[in-house]
């Protein structure tokens, strides 16, 4: 049975390994899986602390069979209502129908909305002054709005002083027998985390900061989130680094270069900007076509470095249809201490260059570095001049 004992005598993960499921949310790339972690306090009273997707939940419940015998769970904590925390809360009530629900007035409006027919009977709502005493254990809770639902809290152990932190703190990626941060390498893990955090919680950087600031009057030795790895080493290095990403900050100098190309001539335009910004001193250039590359891996690149390079053909008067996720997102999340440059390619109407600008013009929080270059099909010398000064103006505001 995959379940540890994690802290304690009585607090076990039981959360489950996903690594068949393709796409997070029906539309993020789940190369390295996700974890669905729930936690289960076996005190006097049995306290669950949030559930699975309803796909992994005959591997959950035999976990908590297995941890609690034949005792019953006397609460179930939601965090976060959210289907792939929430997805095995009926089978729990069905199995379990003495069971309390414990959450807060939003969560209650959100069950209602996910179950018609919940008996509002079994809710207890909690709020910051609550104590919900299971014996030796005594949690608190706190709510953070909009990380990244409305309804969404944590929970805290005041006794093992755990913070079992929802959606904050998580990633994508599955658990391969180390658990916690200290049993692992990170470094296989941080691209994931971030890629999760970038496409999941980034639009919301001002309620992070919120929530950071919120939680830092609590004395923290563990952070348990709802997906990937659980904290006990790296405590204010994780913190660290969500309040950066809160606030825009990037990780490292470097620059993405991402292109939409048909027939190859945006990409020589690509590559060329390139070898000039390597040239320029930029040790780390990432190029990526965005037909090949999925927009939320880029975009976590995008809360990684400081610069960004765009390039896209004219598609029938416009920005190529792949690149539109990409700056459709960017836009829609506001992202902020950026440089942004442009080029791309047209025959006849141009397009691809065009709406880049527009996007440029709408994204407030961006800076763009040069001027756009505009080619018409493959690039001539001039063309090759003026890509060279796009880049060597991105390396000059990096560097």
């Amino acid at each position: 049975m995959n379940l540890r004992k994690i802290i304690g005598k009585d607090i076990y993960w039981i959360g489950v390994n996903d690594r068949k499921t393709e796409r997070f949310e029906n539309y993020l790339p789940l190369p390295h899986g996700v974890t669905y972690n729930s936690y289960i306090i076996d005190d006097e009273k049995v306290c669950l602390i949030d559930t699975v997707e309803s796909g992994s939940s005959i591997e959950f419940l035999n976990k908590v069979k297995y941890v609690i015998g034949d005792k019953k769970i006397d609460y179930l904590i939601v965090n976060h209502m959210e289907p792939d925390h929430s997805g095995a809360m009926e089978e729990i009530i069905n199995l379990f129908p003495e069971v309390k629900i414990v959450g807060n007035k939003m969560t209650l409006r959100m069950i209602k909305a996910f179950y018609h027919d919940f008996d509002e009977s079994k809710f207890l709502c909690v709020n910051e002054e609550f104590e919900l005493d299971l014996g030796t254990h005594k949690l608190g809770f706190a709510t953070i709005p909009m990380v990244h639902w409305p309804e969404s809290m944590v929970t805290y152990d005041k006794t093992e002083k755990i913070l079992f932190s929802n959606d904050a703190f998580g990633g994508f990626g599955t658990l391969n027998g180390g658990l916690f941060d200290d049993e692992v390498d990170f470094n296989d893990f941080r691209a994931e985390m971030r890629r999760y955090y970038a496409n999941i919680i980034g639009k919301y950087g001002m309620q992070v900061n919120k929530a950071i600031s919120k939680l830092s009057q609590l004395e923290i030795d563990y952070i348990c989130p709802s997906h990937g790895l659980l904290w006990r080493n790296k405590i204010p290095g994780v913190i660290k680094l969500y309040s950066d990403w809160g606030n825009f900050i990037p990780e490292e100098k470097g620059v993405i270069v991402a292109y939409g190309s048909m027939y190859g001539n945006t990409e020589k335009m690509a590559e060329i900007v390139a070898k000039e910004l390597f040239r320029c001193g930029i040790k780390n250039v990432r190029v990526y076509d965005v037909s090949k590359t999925d927009s939320s891996v880029i975009i976590g690149e995008v809360w990684k470095y400081q610069g960004l390079i765009l390039g896209s053909c004219a598609h029938n008067g416009a920005v190529y249809p792949k690149m539109i996720p990409l700056i459709s997102k960017l836009n829609n999340y506001g992202v902020k201490n950026r440089y942004l440059g442009i080029f791309g390619n047209m025959m006849w109407s141009g397009g691809g260059v065009k709406g880049l600008e527009k996007f440029a013009q709408e994204t407030k929080g961006i800076e763009k570095v040069g001027e756009s270059v505009e080619a018409k099909g493959a690039p001539t010398e001039e063309i090759i001049t003026r890509l060279k000064a796009l880049a060597k103006e991105m390396a000059d505001k990096i560097l």
